[in-house]
Parts: structure tokens; C-alpha cells; sequence
């Protein structure tokens, strides 16, 4: 990860250079010395990685606060009417990911997701379990939390 070392270098340098301590000028410095580095290193392959992996990153991030958005909405819907639309459930979701910390990742991103809970996994590690608020159609719930494993399996690589 030398890339990502040289990035925060050269952005704290920009923060100390320009006499401004704060968040916003830190993620000014990160966003101005990635496209210098992606230009001064343009010709070196350890670093291509790294600048192939920003789109991924910022499309998983807004993939993911979209789909916060939703799950936020239909659960604040669902509590200020009078009616119930609840149909919990749980359903076990066959992982392709292998990696430990890939499996915490993915955990994680179910659980702060409002309706959803990740609550066990396999001892094989091949199967997880998670419980849902809305268990409408079991299939495309599934396919749902199979496209966001294979988004952080995309991200992860």
C-alpha cells in the first residue's frame, strides 16, 4: 500500500503548508495529491492498483448510502403509519467471500443497514445468517445481499 503512504504524506504536507488544520482541507490535500500521484506515477505498474480502485470505492460508497436511504425510509414509513408491514424472517446466504475480514466487512454493512441484522455464521464459514425485517420474496432479498457480497468482493480485490 505505498500508494495509498505517499497520498496521506503529500496531503499532510498540504495541510501543514497551507497553515489550515482541518478535515476538510486533509480531504482537499487527499483528493489534490491523488491526481498528482496518478500523474507523476502514471508509468508505474505498483501503483495502478490503487488508482484503479477510487471509482470503486466512490461508487460502492454511494451504492451503499442509497441503499441506506431506502432501507431508512422503508423502516421510518413503516413506524409512523398505523399499520404494520413487517414480515420478519431468516435467511441464509451462501458466501463467496473467504476472507476473514471480507466476511466482518460484509457482516457489518448488513447489520448498520436499518431491517437487517447479521446474526451467525457457519463453522465452515460458508454460509451467513441474517435476520430481516421485510422477508417479502426470499429470492430477491437473496439477490440483493448477494449484489452488495459481490460489491465488496469487487472492492476488496
Amino acid at each position: 500500500m505505498k500508494a495509498f503512504g505517499w497520498n496521506m504524506l503529500l496531503a499532510l504536507f498540504w495541510v501543514i503548508l497551507s497553515g489550515s488544520y482541518s478535515i476538510s482541507n486533509l480531504v482537499a490535500g487527499m483528493v489534490l495529491s491523488y491526481f498528482v500521484l496518478a500523474y507523476v506515477a502514471r508509468d508505474k505498474p505498483e501503483f495502478a492498483n490503487y488508482f484503479g480502485k477510487a471509482p470503486n470505492i466512490i461508487g460502492f460508497i454511494l451504492f451503499f448510502i442509497w441503499d441506506l436511504i431506502k432501507a431508512n425510509a422503508r423502516v421510518a414509513y413503516d413506524v409512523l403509519t398505523p399499520t404494520h408491514l413487517m414480515r420478519p424472517g431468516v435467511i441464509a446466504i451462501p458466501l463467496d467471500l473467504k476472507d476473514d475480514a471480507a466476511i466482518s466487512l460484509f457482516a457489518n454493512l448488513i447489520t448498520v443497514t436499518p431491517g437487517s441484522l447479521a446474526l451467525d455464521i457457519s463453522s465452515d464459514r460458508k454460509v451467513l445468517y441474517v435476520h430481516l425485517m421485510y422477508l417479502d420474496d426470499e429470492g430477491t432479498q437473496l439477490a440483493e445481499l448477494k449484489s452488495l457480497e459481490a460489491r465488496v468482493l469487487n472492492l476488496l480485490r
